[in-house]
């Protein structure tokens, strides 16, 4: 018989852009009626995880990441679950990206100033978060200031791609940050695909899984937010089915008050995280 249980596979902390330290947002996915959930903060993990899956406020709580990537050049993320994070090599590529983030952030404060006529600093917007700084903080920032009335208008004015304030962010190869994950005892997974842009589908995740993608995020909460849809859940679930890959998904949630409030939005069956075990069991 199939089991009732349900995870939430794809959830931020403070520990990047959430609002929530790690052992309230556990407590808020155990009250939404989860007991598994995967942490997957962006480009880093926090240190109350050590272990590739723990038991933290009575649930199953799996240490994962999603690292920003260039996939066959598209600008895209990547999930790691079930990762070591004492992996010495995850650790190089997360202090990579936590360099490219913090000359990033520089940058695009700068842009600010300049073409807001604003005088803000780095190490205040950096002071918003417990890890990795990012656009949220930054158009916490300009709220702050009364540049923007919410972060929704810094984000459509000023930051997002092709805004006055707007840097890209470096990115490492779909490979190396797949190795990343796997040296680290992890399964990769496709985030939110149906964001990126392309026309062969069946082509270009054909090639991905034999780079070592092992799974991709079906159930998402794709008609939320601002990027637009390319592709749907049912026609990614079909390609998932046809190409082997594991659908996972998640609610994509950042906390109460973020930039994605969407808890309880997905429900991922427990047969998926028993998949997503037995593939990083397999890794060598």
């Amino acid at each position: 018989m199939a089991s009732e249980r349900h995870a939430d596979l794809h959830l931020h902390t403070r520990w990047s852009d959430g609002t929530l330290e790690l052992k309230a947002a556990v407590q808020r996915v155990r009250a939404a009626g989860f007991d598994c959930l995967a942490i997957t903060d962006h480009d880093t993990i926090g240190p109350e995880l050590t272990a590739p899956v723990q038991t933290l406020e009575g649930a199953e709580v799996i240490t994962g990441v999603e690292i920003k990537a260039d996939i066959l050049g598209h600008r895209g993320e990547v999930l790691g679950y079930f990762v070591d994070p004492s992996s010495p090599r995850l650790q190089e590529l997360l202090g990579q990206m936590a360099h490219a983030r913090v000359e990033r952030m520089k940058e695009m404060i700068s842009l600010c100033n300049m073409s807001l006529g604003l005088q803000l600093d780095y190490r205040a917007v950096a002071g918003l978060t417990d890890g990795a700084v990012g656009r949220p903080h930054l158009a916490a920032a300009l709220v702050d200031v009364g540049a923007a009335q919410s972060t929704d208008e810094a984000f459509q004015r000023f930051l997002s791609r092709g805004g006055p304030c707007y840097a890209p962010l470096p990115r490492p190869s779909f490979p190396e940050v797949v190795h990343a994950i796997r040296t680290a005892g992890g399964v990769a997974a496709l985030a939110h695909p149906a964001f990126l842009p392309i026309d062969d589908w069946e082509g270009i995740l054909t090639a991905l899984r034999n780079m070592g993608l092992e799974a991709m995020e079906v159930h998402y909460p794709y008609q939320v937010g601002r990027v637009p849809v390319y592709i749907s859940s049912a026609e990614l679930a079909a390609l998932a089915e046809a190409l082997r890959l594991i659908p996972t998904g998640g609610s994509d949630d950042h906390g109460p008050d973020s930039v994605n409030e969407s808890l309880g939005s997905v429900h991922v069956p427990y047969e998926v995280v028993e998949a997503l075990a037995a593939a990083a069991s397999s890794v060598t």
